[in-house]
């Protein structure tokens, strides 16, 4: 039996002893793609490549990319755990042409892959094709000899609706797009289900294995399919459902990886029957948080956080469901580092920070749970007291908002002869999922169509050696909805492609540069410039005078004061990121970053709140190191020498086979394209502004550096001027100063208290005079001025001292508002509660409000009803006496 490691290595050696270059599994965050929530397929990564956007060294590719499904589109985290094939993470083993091979090599590197290298019986093996895919059927059957019978061709999903096919791809509705051809593997007939194309498909016997992409055609707007200059291919074939193959399981959890982190589950929990669905959920979801974590994702409650905090919590409520109450779910990192560890060392370079990372966020949710089973008890006896049902809301707010899953409320339900409303708690359901996929659909990018890219060089970046290129050309005009046109007129906004530039497109946290484009005959402003692409800078503007029209020559010029602030922020930014390894520790590592003209945010992994201390030494060591003013090396060299030198690569970014890498001696040594000074020493002045955490685990600094910090410092020390003629204090004895006024006011304010208290007590006395007696029971009903909500108790526990029966009721008119607080003597509250009494008086003015039994407050917006309000009290009373 092979290992599920032993089978990763054996597909990529197969295809690297192919001339396939090895690609590194790219991050689970999709660089520079904000149209993805995560990296869910191989292809992400070459995604540019395939639009013919971003050019590489080499033709063929191989890799096992880690992906995750579990937001947005593509989201079946409900199921996982309770079917044989579903994952919230998985390994997509594929292999890539741009350009070079297509379908009869494609087909035939497969076909021999899985024949002769993983042994597997041709005759087990079904293959489908795109229903006018002649060609590939050809191969399927000519060249690899696939008997017709298991060659089945699929057609569209339905007649309107040309190419929506299971065997027909497609990156959007318009672009690259081509048939494909699936490999599926036959389990035999002892298992359920019928082959591809049958009416019992969705059965288990057979399984899709493989998918074969041929890129061939543009699709454009009008749906019309043109022949791509360059077809392409692109496979994906699930490690875990490979490896269940070649071990002879049925479900991918009983492969050994999986089995591995089941047993761990069940020995983290202590539960033995290693069949459970619960440990599968957890051994299926400690391999997404601890990825996801690794690569710079913390638990959160938007976007990409959000759904690992939903991930981490599923598992946490599974343990729960097992009877494992304590933290156990962070010890899960170690059984996973031991079986992925090998192919991806971040899991154990990590293990600490997302160790600590899973650690709290349990901590935070055991709170939660606690928080959720009181709110239970308390649906539980409304729901008693009413038709003995929880409803359906009730029930989802505990599911989304506690984690209670429905079966746990169902549960505790039934120990109180209690059901759930199942429709009520679908339709939240239903609507949540409507709104996490508004929330999924993460802003789009401008996309340019490959008919575009055909004859569009990439832009030549010229904006480190200079600010202005007067021999630029314009190479291509984008509209604003991204379609090329031919001109902008004056008013006109657009996005203007030239074929050299001296502006910086937003990337690794700088933003992008402002400036002009012109002519003598027309003017462009640029507002911002970002990448397209991968490798076409975007000038999005407007035309303030003229035309401007394609292969037009143009000056091009950069706004040169903001440029050179950003220049100061960022190289500042990478010093900081050193002195902060230097005084906290080398498990810093920079989890965002921004930089602006005005300032600069960075985002790192840290524990804890940082002292006065720490951010102090932070401070002298990056001003240390600008009096020092050291040359700013910039060097470029392959990415495997620079890390290997000790250059840092930064959270989040995209970096090629050469990189440019940034050092200040020894002290800073990083990867970065941006733009930076020429020496440390021109920055100036660096001044820390604020520290505080973000999420569980990552801390954010702001900071100001050059004339941004002059111009603070400056706006300080007017302050501190303006303190001192206020108080007559010298700048030095401002504090001393400050400490004696804060305690003479609260000497004032205990003062305040005794006099408000002496107040209550002689109005106490004043009003007991306009007390009525029902029934034995004192009764009293009036109108106050200028009280608090302080006063107002008060008053209320005065009156109580000196009248054994007593319930009253006091009024307040604030403005336009009303404010009411209602008392009843402990012994009546059987009869008369101060809810219900404050409740009849806040109705009659417009409010509501509620308390306890003795003692209730409420408030209103009519107080032209408080004295009518305040007088029906005693008929309240009588009735209820």
């Amino acid at each position: 039996m092979k290992s599920t490691a032993e089978i990763r290595q054996a597909f990529l050696d197969y295809f690297t002893d192919r001339d396939h270059r090895l690609v590194k599994s790219a991050s689970l965050v999709p660089a520079n793609d904000p149209t993805l929530l995560f990296t869910n397929a191989g292809m992400v990564q070459f995604k540019d490549v395939f639009l013919g956007a971003e050019k590489r060294p080499y033709s063929r590719a191989a890799s096992s990319q880690r992906c995750v499904r579990a937001g947005g589109k593509h989201n079946d985290l409900d199921q996982v755990g309770y079917t044989a094939r579903h994952h919230t993470f998985f390994e997509m083993l594929g292999n890539f042409s741009f350009g070079d091979y297509f379908k009869r090599e494609a087909i035939q590197y497969a076909w021999d892959l899985l024949t002769t290298v993983f042994e597997l019986p041709a005759e087990r093996l079904w293959v489908t094709v795109y229903q006018t895919d002649d060609e590939a059927y050809g191969i399927w059957k000519e060249v690899i000899g696939v008997d017709e019978s298991r060659i089945v061709r699929i057609g569209d999903k339905a007649a309107d609706k040309p190419y929506e096919s299971d065997n027909f791809w497609a990156m959007g509705d318009t672009g690259p797009c081509g048939p494909c051809s699936e490999i599926f593997y036959d389990h035999g007939p002892d298992v359920a289900g019928g082959p591809p194309g049958s009416s019992d498909e969705d059965g288990d016997r057979y399984i899709e294995i493989w998918n074969l992409v041929f890129m061939q055609f543009d699709r454009s707007a009008d749906g019309k399919l043109n022949p791509l200059p360059k077809p392409c291919v692109d496979t994906g074939m699930g490690l875990e459902r490979i490896a269940a193959v070649l071990q002879g399981r049925h479900s991918n959890y009983d492969i050994d990886l999986f089995q591995h982190l089941i047993r761990s589950a069940g020995e983290a929990t202590g539960y033995a029957d290693l069949n459970s669905p619960s440990l599968k959920v957890i051994a299926d979801h400690i391999r997404a948080c601890a990825f996801l974590i690794a690569d710079g994702v913390l638990p959160s409650n938007e976007g990409r956080g959000y759904v690992l905090r939903r991930i981490i919590r599923r598992a946490i409520r599974h343990g729960y469901k097992l009877g494992r109450k304590a933290a156990f779910f962070g010890g899960m990192v170690t059984p996973l580092a031991e079986v992925m560890g090998d192919a991806y060392p971040e899991l154990q370079q990590k293990a600490e920070f997302i160790q600590s990372t899973l650690a709290g966020e349990e901590e935070r949710f055991s709170r939660t749970l606690e928080a959720g089973m009181n709110i239970l008890k308390t649906v539980i006896s409304e729901s008693q007291e009413g038709d003995g049902v929880i409803a359906g809301q009730q029930a989802f707010v505990l599911y989304d908002t506690y984690g209670f899953p429905l079966d746990l409320t169902e549960d505790v339900a039934r120990e109180h002869n209690l059901t759930v409303d199942h429709r009520g708690f679908d339709e939240a359901m239903q609507e949540q999922q409507a709104r996490a996929r508004q929330a999924g659909q993460f802003k789009s990018q401008t996309q340019i169509t490959a008919d575009v890219l055909k004859d569009l060089p990439e832009t030549v970046f010229a904006g480190y050696e200079r600010l202005v290129c007067e021999d630029a050309v314009v190479a291509a005009i984008l509209s604003e909805a991204g379609q090329r046109v031919e001109r902008l007129e004056q008013g006109d906004s657009g996005i203007l492609i030239l074929d050299r530039t001296p502006f910086y497109a937003e990337a690794g946290g700088q933003v992008g540069d402002t400036g002009n484009i012109e002519t003598e005959q027309a003017d462009f402003r640029v507002r911002d410039t970002q990448k397209i692409a991968g490798v076409f800078y975007g000038h999005y503007g407007s035309v303030q005078r003229g035309t401007i029209e394609v292969g037009m020559p143009v000056s091009a010029s950069v706004e040169a004061q903001r440029r050179e602030a950003i220049v100061l922020h960022h190289s500042a930014t990478h010093l900081l990121h050193a002195a902060l390894r230097d005084v906290l520790g080398r498990h810093v590592e920079q989890k965002g970053s921004l930089v602006a003209p005005d300032r600069l945010r960075f985002d790192f992994s840290h524990p804890a709140a940082l002292s006065e201390e720490q951010l102090e030494q932070i401070e002298q060591l990056v001003n240390r190191q600008i009096r020092r003013n050291a040359e700013a090396d910039i060097k470029h060299m392959a990415y495997d020498d620079a890390i290997t030198a000790g250059a840092m690569a930064l959270f989040g970014e995209k970096y090629g086979d050469q990189v440019r890498v940034l050092r200040f001696d020894d002290f800073s040594v990083e990867l970065c394209g941006g733009t930076h000074v020429g020496r440390a020493g021109d920055i100036g002045l660096f001044k820390i502004t604020s520290e505080g955490g973000i999420a569980a685990g990552v801390r954010r600094i702001e900071a100001l550096a050059g004339e941004a910090a002059v111009t603070w410092m400056e706006k300080i020390e007017r302050q501190q001027k303006t303190l001192s003629a206020q108080l007559k204090a010298a700048p030095d004895q401002l504090q001393q100063k400050v400490q004696q006024l804060l305690e003479a006011n609260r000497s004032l304010e205990k003062q305040l208290v005794q006099l408000k208290s002496q107040l209550a007590s002689s109005a106490g006395e004043d009003l007991l005079g306009q007390a009525v007696e029902i029934n034995g029971v004192t009764v009293l009903s009036a109108q106050l001025e200028g009280a608090d909500a302080k006063g107002l108790r008060d008053t209320i526990d005065q009156l109580k001292s000196r009248v054994a029966l007593l319930i009253v009721v006091l009024g307040v008119q604030d403005g336009e508002k009303v404010r009411l607080i209602a008392g009843v003597s402990q012994s009546l509250t059987d009869r008369i509660k101060a809810g219900d009494l404050v409740n009849h008086v806040a109705q009659q003015v417009g409010g509501r409000g509620g308390g306890r039994a003795d003692l209730a407050q409420a408030g209103g917006t009519q107080p032209q009803h408080l004295s009518s309000a305040l007088r029906s009290v005693s008929d309240w009373v009588t009735e209820k006496l």
